[in-house]
C-alpha cells in the first residue's frame, strides 16, 4: 500500500470511528486507540503535506483564527417558531391547521426542543460547504472553521444525499461537558460559566477554533431544506438524515393525532431530566411536507409547526427595591430589583413588573417575599406574592408620576397599559435609545459602534441625535473611555460606510413608533423615497397593503414633528440612502399585470417558488390567501381542500400549471 492510499484509509476509519463514537454512541474501540491511529495519520500528513485534505480528520482539533465573522444571507430564511404554554393553546393550533388544510387528516412529528444555538449546514457534494449562525433569520454570521470542530458535524456524507441542501440544527453542551468544564474552572479560581445554552451559544464566536475545539459542543439537527428532496415528510426528512450521517436524535415519534402528541409531552416532561443535554419543550410539526407548503408562513412563523414550552422551573425570594426604567419611545417599565436567586440554570437579580396594573394586580411590594419564574424559560417575572411572609410595616406600592431620568410629569393614553415621558428630545433614556436602535445590527450595524460608545458620545456632549454621528472627527472620539486610536478609527469608518445601508433598513432604523422590519419593506417598496412617504396622507398609507391606521398615524406624526424633519434633511446631505435604489430588471412581460395569483399544492414543472417569481416576472402579485380581490388560484396536486372551497364560493378561476404556462407565452 503506497502513502496516499494508507493516508486515504486511515482517514476512512477515522471518519467511520468519529461517527461511531459522536453520533451512534456506539465506540468499537478505545479511546487509546482511536489517539494512536490520529496520531499516526498526522506523522503521515506532517510528512506529506501534499496530500492534505481539509475534511481530514485531523483537522478538527481547529488551529484557524477568524478576526471577523462575514455576514451571509440565508438562501432559506430561517424562521422562529410560534409558543403553546397549555395543551389548549395545541388544541387550538390543531383547530387552524385542520381549518387551513380543509381536512383532519393530519399526522404530526414530535421532537424534543433542544436548548442551544440555531446553525444552518449548508452542504455541496457531500461536503460541508458553510455553516451560518440564525442571526436575524435573513441573515448570520459564517462560523464553518468552528463548526468543523464538532465531531459529531459529519464532514462527507455517505448514501443518496442531494447535490446541495441545508440542514439545520441547534448546537448544544451536554451537562456532562459543561459539568467539567465549570470543575476545571473552580479549581483554578476561575468564575464558572452560568448556564449550557449561553456557554455553547459564545464558543460558536470564539476567533480561535483551537479553543472551540476544546469544548465538548454536540450538534442535533432537526430539519433539511432543498430542491428536489427524495423524501416526502418530516419524520422520513429525519430518518435520511441519520443515513447520511447527521446527528438526529431518536427521541423524535410520529403522532397520528394530538391526543398522541400530548402523550409525547407527558412523557418528556417527566424524563427530559434524564437526558443529557437541556430541553425546554417539544416541537410538533405536521408531518407532511406538502401540507406544510399548503399552510405556508406568517410574517414571523411556520403555520405548520408550534413549540410547546414545559412550565417554567418557579423560585422564591425577596424583593428589596422597585425602580423605573425609560424606554427609547418613553415607556416607563418598573424592574423589581431581586436578591439573586438561583432559577433554570442562571442567577437572577432583576425581574420585569411590566406595567402599573400588573403591580396592582400582584399587589406587590418592597420586601416581599415573591415567586419568580423565566416566562418562556427566557425572561424573569414575578407570578406571584408569599402574602404570609409579607412584613408587618409594609406599605402599598405607589407608582411614579414623573419621569425617573428628566422629572417630566407621565402621561397614560387611554386604552394603553403603560405610562410615558412625554419629553421625547429632552429625555436622556430616549434620545439614547433611539441612537442605539439607529446603529443596532438590524439597522444601520454600524461596525465599531455600541450601546455603550453611543451612551460616552451623548454623555460626552458629542452627539444628540442619529445624524450627529456623521459630524464626529476621529481626535473627538480619541478622548474617551477605552477608545484607542485604532479603535475610533474604526468607528469612524463605520459609520462612514452606514451610508450604503439601503432605504429599507434606513427606514427602520428612524425609529418611528409601531415601524418595524416588516413595515419598513412594505413602505419602501411602495413609496420608493423618504419624500412620497413624508408627503402621503393618512387614506395613502391606510390603503398600503397591510398597513393599518395606528401605524399610518404615527407616520403622520413622525414626519409632522419640525425636529425630524430637520434630522431627515440633515441625513440626505450627508449621503445616507434614502431613496429605494433601483434593482435590475428582472421583468419578462407585463402579461399579467394587475392580477393577483394564489399558488396552492405541488408542481411538476416548477417549484412554488419558481412559479411565484414567474408572476411577478410577468407583472403580477402573489396573494398570501384566497379573497374577492384574487384573480386567478394555480392549483397543483394536493391542493388544499378549504382553498378549492373557498375559489368556488368566491368565483375565482382555478388554472393548472399548464394553463399558467399558456398564459404568460400567448
Amino acid at each position: 500500500m503506497d502513502t496516499l492510499q494508507k493516508i486515504t484509509a486511515l482517514r476512512e476509519e477515522l471518519h467511520l470511528h468519529n461517527h461511531n463514537y459522536y453520533v451512534l454512541d456506539a465506540p468499537v474501540i478505545s479511546d487509546l486507540e482511536f489517539d494512536m491511529k490520529l496520531k499516526e495519520l498526522q506523522q503521515l500528513e506532517a510528512k506529506h503535506p501534499e496530500y492534505f485534505d481539509e475534511d481530514s480528520p485531523t483537522q478538527r482539533v481547529g488551529g484557524s483564527i477568524t478576526k471577523n465573522f462575514n455576514t451571509i444571507q440565508h438562501e432559506y430564511r430561517m424562521y422562529s417558531l410560534d409558543n403553546g404554554y397549555s395543551k389548549e393553546e395545541l388544541q387550538d393550533w390543531e383547530q387552524r391547521v385542520h381549518k387551513g388544510l380543509g381536512t383532519t387528516e393530519v399526522t404530526y412529528t414530535c421532537e424534543l426542543k433542544y436548548d442551544g444555538a440555531s446553525i444552518s449546514l449548508t452542504y455541496e457534494n457531500g461536503k460541508l460547504s458553510k455553516a451560518v449562525t440564525r442571526g436575524d433569520g435573513f441573515q448570520g454570521d459564517e462560523i464553518t472553521n468552528n463548526i468543523k470542530t464538532i465531531r459529531s458535524v459529519p464532514l462527507k456524507l455517505k448514501g443518496d444525499y442531494p447535490e446541495k441542501f441545508d440542514i439545520r440544527g441547534e448546537i448544544i453542551l451536554p451537562l456532562e461537558g459543561f459539568a467539567k468544564m465549570n470543575q476545571e474552572l473552580i479549581e483554578i479560581g476561575e468564575t464558572p460559566y452560568s448556564n449550557p445554552r449561553n456557554t455553547a451559544s459564545g464558543s460558536l464566536k470564539l476567533q480561535d477554533s483551537a479553543l472551540v475545539a476544546k469544548r465538548p459542543l454536540d450538534c442535533l439537527l432537526y430539519s433539511i431544506i432543498g430542491n428536489n428532496l427524495s423524501f416526502n415528510s418530516q419524520f422520513e426528512g429525519l430518518e435520511k438524515a441519520r443515513e447520511w450521517g447527521f446527528k438526529a436524535p431518536k427521541e423524535a415519534t410520529l403522532a397520528k393525532n394530538i391526543n398522541e402528541v400530548f402523550t409525547f409531552i407527558d412523557y418528556w416532561d417527566t424524563h427530559r431530566h434524564n437526558l443529557p443535554y437541556e430541553t425546554d419543550g417539544v416541537v410538533v410539526k405536521v408531518n407532511d411536507l406538502h401540507q406544510q407548503e399548503e399552510l405556508g408562513y406568517t410574517a414571523k412563523s411556520p403555520r405548520w409547526a408550534i413549540a410547546y414550552k414545559f412550565k417554567a422551573e418557579q423560585a422564591a425570594t425577596i424583593l428589596h427595591t422597585i425602580t423605573y426604567q425609560v424606554g427609547r419611545t418613553g415607556a416607563i417599565t418598573p424592574v423589581a430589583n431581586l436578591e439573586p436567586v438561583q432559577l433554570a440554570g442562571t442567577i437572577v437579580k432583576r425581574a420585569s413588573l411590566h406595567n402599573a396594573d400588573q403591580i396592582a394586580k400582584l399587589d406587590v411590594r418592597e420586601g416581599d417575599t415573591v415567586f419568580v419564574e423565566k416566562g418562556g424559560e427566557i425572561i424573569p417575572k414575578i407570578i406571584k406574592v408569599d402574602f404570609e411572609k409579607r412584613p408587618t410595616n409594609s406599605t402599598e406600592t405607589q407608582y411614579i408620576t414623573h419621569c425617573p431620568e428628566c422629572d417630566t410629569k407621565l402621561i397614560r393614553k387611554e386604552g394603553e397599559a403603560q405610562h410615558y415621558c412625554p419629553n421625547f428630545y429632552g429625555c436622556p433614556p430616549q434620545i439614547i435609545g433611539r441612537i442605539q436602535h439607529y446603529i443596532s445590527r438590524k439597522a444601520m450595524d454600524i461596525e465599531g459602534l455600541g450601546g455603550e460608545t453611543v451612551a460616552l458620545l451623548f454623555n460626552a456632549g458629542l452627539i444628540e441625535n442619529y445624524a450627529d454621528l456623521y459630524d464626529l472627527k476621529k481626535e473627538q472620539v480619541i478622548p474617551l473611555e477605552r477608545m484607542a486610536e485604532k479603535s475610533a478609527e474604526n468607528l469612524i469608518n463605520g459609520i462612514e460606510k452606514s451610508k450604503e445601508i439601503p432605504f429599507e433598513r434606513v427606514l427602520y432604523a428612524l425609529g418611528i413608533r409601531y415601524v418595524g422590519e416588516t413595515v419598513a419593506k412594505k413602505l419602501a417598496k411602495h413609496y420608493k423615497s423618504i419624500d412620497n412617504l413624508a408627503n402621503a396622507s393618512l387614506m395613502d398609507l391606510v390603503l398600503v397593503d397591510e398597513i393599518g391606521e395606528r401605524i399610518a398615524q404615527s407616520v403622520i406624526d413622525f414626519f409632522y414633528n419640525e425636529k425630524n424633519r430637520v434630522l431627515i434633511e440633515r441625513l440626505k446631505e450627508y449621503g445616507v440612502q434614502l431613496e429605494a435604489q433601483e434593482l435590475e430588471d428582472t421583468s419578462v412581460s407585463d402579461k399579467l399585470a394587475g392580477q393577483v395569483l394564489v399558488v396552492s399544492g405541488v408542481f411538476s414543472k416548477f417549484s412554488r417558488d419558481e412559479l411565484k417569481k414567474a408572476i411577478e416576472d410577468n407583472g403580477g402579485k402573489v396573494g398570501s390567501s384566497i379573497s374577492s380581490k384574487t384573480n386567478y388560484v394555480v392549483a397543483g396536486d394536493n391542493m388544499g381542500p378549504a382553498k378549492l372551497e373557498k375559489a368556488k364560493k368566491l368565483g375565482v378561476a382555478i388554472i393548472s400549471e399548464d394553463d399558467f404556462i399558456t398564459m404568460i407565452n400567448n
